[in-house]
């Protein structure tokens, strides 16, 4: 296993009941790991930045991002941490209920490290998530904090 010790991991979404499902998920999964949550595009970025009242924001190990956000869009952060010296090394996924191709193309295209699409019954969800942790916290490196 790679991670060894307790990561950060953002999740931006505006669906509570995703970030309910979420939250499970990762509750009782077999890596320490502090989930922060923002509701928008725009809020991430503040807390990417440190700015805007998330000043003691840590900077996250790992990026969920959904697409379908108020305020600044889900492309629209990836285009901004992509562009971002200090931000584009984090790996960021994208999870989103969107299957449509010109999304996923284009979020690989703002180098998206991954595209799960959501399952809609939340049983396969909390599975889909689970997969998702033992792949990118225990089979994948991570690249190491630069702070």
């Amino acid at each position: 296993m790679h991670v060894t010790e307790p990561i950060d991991i953002l999740l931006v979404e505006d669906n509570p009941g995703d970030v309910r499902l979420t939250q499970e998920a990762f509750k009782e999964g077999r890596i320490d790991n502090t989930l922060h949550i923002t509701r928008d595009g725009a809020e991430a970025i503040s807390f990417l930045r440190r700015e805007n009242g998330h000043e003691d924001a840590p900077k996250p190990d790992l990026i969920l991002l959904d697409l379908n956000l108020p305020r600044k869009s889900g492309a629209d952060v990836l285009e901004v941490l992509k562009n971002d010296r200090n931000l584009r090394r984090i790996p960021t996924i994208v999870l989103t209920s969107s299957e449509a191709e010109e999304d996923i193309v284009s979020s690989y295209e703002n180098y998206a490290n991954a595209y799960l699409t959501k399952p809609i019954d939340p049983d396969e969800f909390i599975d889909a998530l689970r997969t998702f942790e033992t792949f990118w916290l225990s089979v994948v490196q991570l690249p190491p904090s630069e702070e």
